[in-house]
């Protein structure tokens, strides 16, 4: 079955394709289809997800993929959020769209680690809510949520991974998600831990594997 990603994230497509293995899927961005990104207006991941899932169905008329996610930072009230990915005011920056995420990125961390005092909470958590429709208007959305917690740290550590990936650490295995190595962050992830639950959905209502 071939289903549109609502994304135009690279690494995102990279994470879910392997998180999707081994199922008869084939994903493609909704970029790759010429669609362009869906408005996010809601002040949750649940109906971001599925405002994005809409819309990449309605427009390609394929089965479609959102992940909604962020991180949510406890004393700041659950901020970022659904603000996660362009928390900070977008940089000026000439390049192409890895670029400007890369530079978008590291002025999310900075911001965030202005936000936050050094002595507050440090607690936070990723979260993730991915929605699969069948199509646009699929009365029976399939939604699995993972929630990955931790602490964020008082500067970045490691080159891996993507957003507030090296801020965020996770203290049972001493690391910060931007050090982890792809196969353990698929395995333990807030999106890993959200694909575990949706592959079995895809299974049991969409009989897929």
């Amino acid at each position: 079955m071939r289903i549109v990603l609502a994304s135009n994230n690279a690494k995102k497509l990279a994470e879910l394709q392997a998180l999707f293995a081994g199922l008869p899927v084939e994903l493609v961005t909704q970029g790759s289809l010429g669609i362009p990104e869906a408005e996010e207006p809601h002040p949750t991941f649940l109906e971001n997800g599925l405002a994005k899932a809409r819309h990449a169905a309605a427009l390609s008329g394929l089965p479609a993929l959102a992940d909604d996610s962020g991180l949510c930072v406890d004393a700041l009230g659950g901020e970022p959020g659904v603000a996660s990915a362009h928390y900070a005011q977008a940089p000026r920056v000439d390049g192409e769209r890895e670029a400007l995420r890369r530079a978008q990125d590291a002025a999310n961390n900075a911001l965030l680690l202005q936000r936050l005092p050094p002595h507050a909470d440090r607690r936070a958590a990723f979260v993730s809510t991915l929605v699969a429709l069948r199509h646009a208007a699929d009365p029976e959305p399939l939604v699995a949520c993972g929630r990955w917690a931790g602490e964020i740290l008082h500067a970045p550590r490691g080159a891996g991974g993507f957003g507030y990936d090296p801020l965020m650490l996770i203290p049972a295995l001493g690391l910060s998600v931007a050090e982890l190595d792809a196969a353990t962050k698929n395995r333990v992830s807030h999106r890993a831990l959200a694909a575990i639950q949706l592959r079995e959905r895809l299974r049991e209502a969409w009989h897929l594997g």
